[in-house]
């Protein structure tokens, strides 16, 4: 099922897109992580979000402070959608890159989500695809749907719709289901034997070694 995205936010990522463009780019809601691993947030923040107290800033900020990994991505979080501090791109990016250097997936999807938006940092597909492939590597569902979008636009690589579906289909596997309408949508546009294909790429793929 098609959907398009109504923020503000959002908009970054279709500038200079063709209105009859934006509802195909369904990946593009898959934007950021969770702060839990059952609960995922995207850009477009939900009405009924709860209100985040000074309190509970203050000590996530100190947790950050100290080099928490999840407590860095949670504040870049809350910078992102301005949520119990000022809205501030630049200083989500900030705590973002600091979680995903140390090695948060979640942190590192986020983070190649901000470049691909151009959003508190210089838009560059490169990046985004440098981190987005870190987080695969760590069998992030997200960073596999978002690869997926890559190929299949042609975003920093050359459009191949054989690995978008296996992509889709890696994080499909895992339970995202958005990647699985992507996925589906995407085999309308392929023939039976990249189907095959792809689907066989999806079945020996493996993280690289360590």
């Amino acid at each position: 099922m098609q959907m398009c995205v109504r923020n503000s936010v959002m908009n970054i990522a279709y500038k200079n897109v063709p209105l009859s463009r934006q509802c195909t780019m369904t990946t593009l809601v898959l934007l950021l992580v969770c702060m839990a691993v059952s609960a995922c947030a995207d850009v477009e923040t939900p009405t009924t979000t709860r209100s985040v107290d000074g309190a509970t800033v203050a000590a996530l900020h100190k947790s950050a402070e100290q080099g928490n990994a999840t407590a860095q991505n949670r504040l870049g979080l809350l910078y992102n959608q301005g949520q119990g501090v000022p809205q501030n791109p630049l200083l989500a990016k900030q705590w973002f890159e600091k979680a995903a250097e140390q090695g948060d997936a979640g942190a590192q999807v986020n983070l190649g989500t901000l470049y691909l938006l151009g959003q508190g940092a210089l838009e560059s597909d490169q990046m985004a695809l440098f981190w987005f492939r870190r987080a695969a590597e760590q069998q992030e569902m997200l960073a596999f749907a978002k690869l997926g979008f890559m190929y299949e636009h042609g975003r920093g690589v050359t459009q191949d719709f054989v690995q978008a579906y296996m992509w889709y289909n890696l994080s499909a596997a895992r339970g995202e289901k958005r990647a699985l309408a992507s996925r589906n949508q995407l085999a309308t546009q392929m023939t039976p034997a990249q189907v095959a294909a792809a689907q066989q790429l999806a079945r020996e793929w493996k993280p690289k070694p360590k």
